[in-house]
């Protein structure tokens, strides 16, 4: 009797055609092809990898009463791990050449995960795989390799714990994949991103596999059945492919479509039908074959050349982009795959002993770029400037904290200056942040302690609330009740000498923003004054800049308000800085920023920034600080200065900035500070 670790499952060549449906699905919807729901094609590869290795482990543990590990695992690294080291190799090579630093040290860490198959677990915690900043990840496709190897690691285990029971190991599986299912469909609504990355809450759709393996081993089944049933499984995946949204809702109950229309193709996928005949062609089988390394490879292609290309022209670059795909994925199979799975002279301690050492360069390698901060040297100096500005945007926040005591309660706080009860209130929108370390220094120089409230894209105003664009719903809604709770507290803060309001006036009297980013917008609407509504943006921003002024007098004795720097509307520092480290690169996209613009260019937007407050600065109501002058001469507004970038987009100025234009905010806290020195005097 031959060995049963040595037995292999007879080749299907309809399950290299579903591998086919899979992996096309997902270049095509990468590349931007109206497939809405391509990425289920992910869900596909699940469901035929929990086939084809519960049929494997399933069938050894039948046969033996147990599972050689080693055995597997070098099974499993010859026939992933070469194709995966090429592609991560030949992907930091290009990283290194276009990457800028934040993004190559970010990259590092995701080379390490990737490599320890815990990317996954890195993408959960880091962002959304539908977010637009998923495109300058080129190593976000590896999640779900690390789903993969997770369940690699989950069956064979639990199989050997539980060897001596054979009933207790499909119990135990049955359980988990219900477990598995009921989690995914129940925290959907409210954790997407976590069920959608975490192997938990994928581990039912490849047990599902699993599930139909061992029944079919366990009944003797010959895979063929009612025609019928491939069509309406192919009809399934072509609804989910073609239909399913991509976003919050998924994966939950949408994953099911997919998943069961695998299984269909699957168990009658020896039956001879229209259906199966098209996916044995050899053009699907073909596909199929590459098809593990189409998917590392498509999408580094994808991300590395929209990142240098800043988007394709049209359909017809997407498609080149994709057949450069599938020549280095056809490349990769027959030259590094295949070579390496069918070396049979090759020992597997050779195979673990390579992957350990190739392995162990990767991790230095991610390692090395995530402690010198993504090798900020590669470049010349004229990128230098772009990409010191670009990294120029993370202040220490180490003193916030959420308030949990009232008036305050719940509510971000950030005390600025020496310690103490706060003498200045800054309350505003990022802009506050921008600023916050020339507030802070400048709160230290003169000895007032201070404190930040800010809310980004919330004006700092009372009796409106917002909707935005580039904001959930939940966010508008905190942004109102933030401010509410704001308005409520005076009269029970400590007394404050001076309040400063800072906010992007223009974007909030206009509705929208302006060059880069005009596609955001922003409406205001009047929660207090129903006469207000249908009334120009541009009045209602007056009328509660009128109020807010009004109910805030009653509480400080000098109020503030900063002159919204101009803006660059065509600048953004990483924009610039990877125009300038591609400046040569052939393919490279037209430059598109732009560093400095005229004052005649901004006239409208400053005028429509600047009219709800410069009425109450010429009555007295407000000191107006105009910051323009630091960032402008007689006709021009700039965002390098000195060699020095002082904008990080087209509207947030730099911490270097923040910090050279402290001075503005002297006045401010130099009068709380001459209250204090007079106090004293008075006290001696």
């Amino acid at each position: 009797m031959s060995n049963p670790r040595n037995q292999t499952l007879p080749y299907r060549g309809d399950i290299d055609g579903l591998r086919a449906v899979a992996v096309l699905s997902v270049v095509l919807y990468h590349f931007g092809l109206p497939l809405q729901g391509g990425f289920v094609g992910v869900d596909i590869f699940f469901v035929i990898s929990g086939f084809l290795i519960g049929g494997i482990l399933w069938r050894e543990y039948d046969q033996t009463g147990t599972l050689w590990l080693r055995h597997f695992y070098v099974r499993r690294f010859r026939r992933l791990a070469p194709a995966f080291f090429v592609m991560a190799i030949v992907t930091t090579l290009l990283g290194w050449a276009l990457l800028l630093p934040f993004e190559f040290r970010e990259y590092g860490k995701t080379l390490i995960s990737a490599t320890v198959y815990l990317s996954n677990v890195l993408f959960f915690r880091s962002a959304g795989y539908f977010d637009a900043a998923s495109e300058s990840k080129p190593l976000l496709h590896t999640w779900s390799l690390a789903v993969e190897e997770q369940f690699y690691i989950f069956l064979p285990l639990l199989i050997l714990f539980l060897a001596r029971w054979r009933w207790g190991v499909l119990g135990a599986i049955v359980a988990a994949w219900g477990l598995s299912l009921a989690g995914c469909i129940l925290l959907t609504p409210g954790f997407s991103t976590a069920t959608f990355y975490l192997f938990p809450f994928r581990a039912w759709e490849l047990l599902t596999g699993v599930l139909l393996a061992i029944w079919g081993y366990e009944t003797g089944r010959q895979w063929r059945g009612w025609a019928v049933l491939s069509w309406l499984g192919m009809a399934l995946i072509l609804v989910a492919i073609v239909f399913i949204p991509a976003g919050p809702l998924f994966p939950g109950i949408l994953a099911i479509v997919p998943v069961l229309g695998s299984v269909l193709i699957l168990a009658n996928g020896l039956n001879r039908n229209p259906v199966n005949q098209l996916l044995c062609n050899r053009y699907a089988v073909f596909f199929g074959a590459i098809s593990y390394s189409l998917y590392l490879w498509h999408w580094p292609i994808f991300t590395l050349s929209t990142y240098l290309r800043d988007g394709y022209a049209n359909l017809l670059e997407a498609l080149l982009w994709m057949a450069l795909s599938v020549g280095l994925g056809w490349a990769s199979w027959r030259f590094v795959e295949n070579p390496v799975r069918r070396a049979a002279k090759l020992p597997g301690g050779v195979v673990l002993s390579g992957s350990a050492l190739a392995s162990a360069i990767l991790l230095g390698l991610g390692g090395w770029l995530f402690v010198n901060d993504g090798m900020p040297g590669r470049f010349g100096p004229k990128a230098q400037v772009h990409i010191a500005a670009s990294g120029d945007f993370l202040q220490d926040w180490s003193r916030c904290y959420i308030a949990d005591t009232l008036p305050l309660d719940g509510l971000e706080v950030c005390p600025i200056g020496p310690d103490g009860p706060p003498k200045v209130l800054v309350w505003g929108d990022s802009h506050v942040r921008a600023f916050k370390e020339g507030l802070d220094l400048a709160a230290k120089e003169t000895g007032v302690p201070g404190m930040i409230i800010w809310r980004a894209g919330c004006p700092p105003l009372f009796h409106i609330r917002k909707v935005e664009s580039a904001a959930t719903q939940a966010q508008d809604t905190a942004c109102t009740q933030a401010n509410k709770q704001i308005e409520q507290s005076f009269g029970r803060l400590p007394a404050l000498d001076s309040i400063l309001l800072i906010g992007r006036w223009s974007y909030y009297a206009s509705g929208m923003g302006v060059g880069l980013d005009a596609e955001n917008t922003i409406t205001l609407h009047p929660t207090d004054a129903p006469e207000l509504v249908g009334h120009k943006q541009a009045k209602l921003l007056a009328v509660t800049a009128n109020d807010t002024v009004r109910a805030l007098g009653r509480w400080a004795p000098r109020l503030f308000v900063m002159r919204q720097p101009p803006e660059i509307p065509n600048y953004d520092s990483r924009k610039a800085a990877r125009e300038a480290t591609h400046a040569g690169w052939p393919l490279a996209a037209r430059p598109m920023t732009q560093g400095a613009v005229s004052r005649d260019a901004l006239a409208l937007r400053a005028s429509l920034a600047d009219a709800p407050w410069v009425p109450l600065a010429e009555t007295g109501q407000i000191d107006y600080i105009d910051s323009w002058p630091k960032f402008c001469d007689a006709k021009t507004c700039s965002a390098v200065i000195e060699g020095v970038g002082q904008y990080f987009d087209n509207n947030h100025i730099t911490n270097s900035a923040a910090l050279r234009v402290r001075d503005l905010f002297q006045p401010i806290f130099a009068q709380s500070s001459r209250k204090t020195a007079l106090t004293d005097d008075l006290g001696q």
